[in-house]
């Protein structure tokens, strides 16, 4: 029987068009196809809840992401008179934090940066310059 007329049988139960026995084999069938639409869509969550924890802790590894409070290091300004006698090199070479700087140059980029000062300018004594420094401590 098609699928049509089994359902038109079934609505008017007619022992016409299908004997007990075809009425149950139906009703199992219908209940095995439930079934299986459950299990095929508890499977693809859990499938797609393993992918997700795959991708998660592959980026987690790959990431290596680390959280120590002990190696943060905050960046501050403060505001230096400038003395008889110094330059942007000593000044630069007094307060440069080599944990963030590669070199004494770049340190000195940022100075000037600050303090619209040209490259390879200097400052004159009584000035008072912003410097760039770094500490543990958040303030």
């Amino acid at each position: 029987m098609t699928r049509a007329l089994m359902t038109a049988a079934s609505l008017y139960n007619d022992q016409r068009f299908l004997s007990k026995s075809e009425l149950r084999i139906y009703k199992n069938k219908l209940r095995r196809q439930k079934i299986v639409r459950r299990q095929r869509l508890v499977l693809g969550l859990i499938a797609a809840l393993v992918v997700f924890a795959i991708i998660f802790f592959a980026m987690t590894i790959t990431l290596n992401a680390k959280v120590d409070n002990s190696d943060i290091l905050y960046k501050y300004y403060k505001q230096i008179p400038v003395s008889a006698g110094d330059s942007l090199w000593s000044i630069a070479s007094a307060n440069i934090s080599y944990e963030k700087y590669d070199s004494i140059d770049d340190y000195i980029a940022e100075v000037c940066s600050i303090n619209h000062i040209e490259e390879g300018g200097t400052v004159k004594a009584g000035e008072d310059i912003i410097i760039p420094y770094y500490s543990k401590e958040f303030r």
